[in-house]
């Protein structure tokens, strides 16, 4: 079964994350396919917009926790997911996310990287690394901190708090709310292939350049790197594992 469905729907283009077993994971496999992809349909000039969604009634439960287990912070440095994370936020044309269930630590920050977010009534959305020793490593906290204000970003990112989908839309993390994410999605995703492309993708620069200029990515990606040696990630995942509550001893 292939894990990224890439369905043409004329003017746009559908890609689906299809590890539904998985809740949609985000395997360095996953991400890199999901990266190539969104860089062909950047050449493609008969794609005008992209709708990003979930198989199985989730969008993406975060990062796949067996790769996040064994990795250390030396073998971070050569990490190809970060190049990945940089071709999907350099993608030029408008790119929508369509949230049903589970979109959370890598998941949501895939979902922030959309220039538009509809979530429907089963989303749940979260950044809950701290319950691993860990914090997100792709954006998440620095987007959320530009989305919704440093008191709201540091709620979500120091308790790993999980929104419902009328908390994400009321604090302006999702910018749609509708009962059913995946056909409103698609709705909204046509109704921009529609519109001025060049226009379109002369306002994303604009606008994706005056939310993120300021942002420390580079600090979070250092922070995130720094812990993946650390014991209490491993004793995160350990209990994540077991269910269990973890025993951090600060090391």
């Amino acid at each position: 079964m292939d894990h990224l469905l890439e369905i043409d729907e004329g003017a746009w283009v559908r890609l689906v994350l299809n590890r539904p077993a998985a809740r949609n994971a985000l395997d360095t496999a996953l991400l890199g396919d999901l990266a190539a992809s969104l860089e062909r349909l950047a050449d493609r000039p008969s794609c005008r917009a992209v709708l990003l969604q979930g198989a199985g009634g989730n969008f993406a439960a975060g990062a796949d926790i067996a790769e996040i287990e064994t990795r250390t912070a030396a073998e971070a440095a050569t990490d190809p997911r970060k190049a990945h994370w940089a071709a999907i936020r350099a993608f030029p044309k408008p790119m929508v996310a369509a949230i049903e269930g589970f979109a959370l630590g890598g998941g949501l920050e895939l979902a922030l990287m959309a220039d538009l977010m509809v979530v429907g009534d089963t989303a749940r959305l979260g950044l809950p690394e701290t319950n691993l020793g860990l914090i997100p490593g792709a954006g998440g906290g620095q987007r959320l901190l530009s989305r919704i204000g440093p008191a709201r970003a540091a709620r979500m990112v120091l308790t790993g708090e999980i929104m419902d989908a009328d908390t994400a839309f009321a604090w302006g993390i999702a910018s749609h709310r509708a009962p059913d994410a995946i056909a409103e999605g698609a709705a909204l995703t046509a109704r921009l292939a529609d519109r001025a492309p060049l226009a379109l993708r002369a306002a994303k620069v604009a606008l994706v350049a005056g939310a993120e200029a300021s942002l420390a990515f580079t600090e979070e990606r250092a922070g995130f790197e720094a812990l993946l040696s650390s014991a209490d990630k491993q004793e995160g995942i350990q209990a994540f594992r077991a269910r269990r509550k973890p025993e951090f001893q600060d090391r």
